[in-house]
């Protein structure tokens, strides 16, 4: 398994916890420039009754606490679902050093898709993004996630 790989593998099994808790299974991993972990999310918008408690902010704030710093120069976020917008803008703010992601958002991908606040060249920092890794994983969890809530609509 390749270091994408392995990282996206630790952000599927946050998405897992959040799928568990019948939040929909977004999970996030910060891992320092060692590779180590250094913060952990996943959604708790439902739980938490708070619109901003995405799994990236909840493991970006998890690893600037961790290493007491509110700059993540040099470390790496794995995401299962390509950051909106409000996660895109923490992530420049943090000066985070690369994103990996693996499902592609068409209705709020602020990393490319719909905006692109993470290569925006008028902010002071844009990481390196990378986008598709584990890509069928992060979207399957998803659909069947959202499938679910249509069936219990029903």
């Amino acid at each position: 398994m390749n270091e994408l790989d392995y990282m996206m593998e630790q952000a599927l099994r946050e998405a897992v916890k959040a799928y568990e808790k019948k939040e929909v299974p977004v999970g996030a991993v910060v891992f320092d420039p060692n590779g180590s972990i250094i913060g952990r999310g996943h959604n708790q918008v439902e739980a938490l009754s708070d619109a901003t408690a995405h799994a990236e902010m909840i493991a970006l704030t998890s690893a600037m606490a961790t290493i007491g710093s509110k700059y993540l120069e040099g470390c790496t976020l794995a995401v299962t679902l390509e950051p909106c917008p409000m996660c895109a803008g923490a992530i420049v703010l943090a000066k985070v050093g690369r994103v990996v992601f693996g499902a592609w958002d068409p209705k709020m991908g602020a990393a490319g898709t719909v905006l692109n606040i993470t290569g925006c060249n008028a902010l002071n920092h844009q990481p390196e993004v990378y986008g598709g890794i584990m890509e069928r994983k992060s979207e399957s969890l998803l659909q069947d996630f959202f499938r679910g809530l249509r069936r219990r609509d029903t």
